[in-house]
């Protein structure tokens, strides 16, 4: 659709109905799979670093304590089963939590935090992600996808 200023806009309130409600082949890869397996690796990757901040921990600013220690495995332990959830609904939920729990342990060493404000940009773009997925799958974007077409309808 072109707006007032010439230029090809095409927002989702651009969107025909026959791009919306599965109209569409499904695209011949799928997407969800790769997206999956980039979620459990980040979640991967974030438990290794994780455990890696404990010798800061115990070596910079108050020490290692048993409740700091406790918090900080059983956050890593979190990270580890979440990396097996990544195709459940929910699970991008999940995986913001689990940043929210990590960025508040600066209140065990300020190095935490910033390991969660990283990674927390990370599940940001990951998001980003997710959203700009689905909704080239809404509009037929990815490759292989075409429209179908109404079997019943009348051509004249």
């Amino acid at each position: 659709m072109t707006s007032a200023t010439g230029s090809d806009a095409s927002g989702p309130e651009d969107i025909g109905p026959d791009a919306v409600g599965g109209r569409f082949t499904p695209p011949v890869n799928d997407p969800w799979k790769g997206l999956r397996g980039i979620m459990a690796g980040t979640l991967i990757l974030e438990f290794i670093v994780v455990l890696l901040a404990l010798p800061i921990v115990a070596r910079v600013g108050g020490g290692l304590t048993w409740v700091s220690g406790v918090y900080l495995v059983v956050l890593a332990l979190l990270m580890v089963l979440g990396a097996g959830v990544q195709g459940r609904p929910w699970a991008l939920q999940f995986d913001l939590a689990l940043q929210v729990l990590l960025i508040v342990g600066v209140v065990f060493h300020w190095s935490i935090a910033a390991v969660g404000i990283v990674f927390g940009l990370v599940w940001l773009y990951i998001a980003y992600i997710k959203r700009d997925v689905r909704l080239r799958i809404e509009r037929g974007l990815l490759p292989g996808q075409e429209p179908i077409g109404d079997a019943g309808a009348d051509p004249a």
